[in-house]
């Protein structure tokens, strides 16, 4: 029963974190890492699907190990973040206090991925 309960969470998890690329106040790496988890302990099959995806394969190695993001990839994802933030900020949300944490929480991510070790 652990097994099934493991991969549905995985799962949930895997879909949360593509979720997460779109939305940026939902954070990718975390639910991606706890899929990782959740499936090392429960299914070879999902694990090995999940390290080898394409899109999420290297990622995922990479901050597991310690390896870092790419130089190029920091900007990228900062870039994207505060485009969304400003843009749900100011052109979506009118409530000046829900603009205030969203621009919090920018900066939160925006700090957390500069403080990740750049890959070389």
């Amino acid at each position: 029963m652990m097994r099934g309960v493991l991969i549905v969470s995985g799962s949930v998890s895997v879909g949360l974190g593509v979720i997460g690329i779109f939305i940026p106040i939902l954070p990718t790496t975390p639910f991606l890492l706890l899929a990782a988890g959740c499936y090392a302990r429960s299914s070879d099959r999902f694990y090995n699907w999940l390290l080898g995806n394409r899109l999420f394969g290297n990622y995922i190695r990479n901050y597991r190990e310690g390896n870092g993001i790419p130089l190029v990839m920091k900007i990228a994802i900062i870039l994207l973040l505060w485009a969304t933030i400003l843009f749900s900020a100011f052109m979506v949300v009118s409530n000046v206090y829900v603009q205030i944490i969203l621009l919090i929480i920018a900066t939160a991510v925006s700090m957390h991925i500069i403080l990740l070790k750049t890959k070389k």
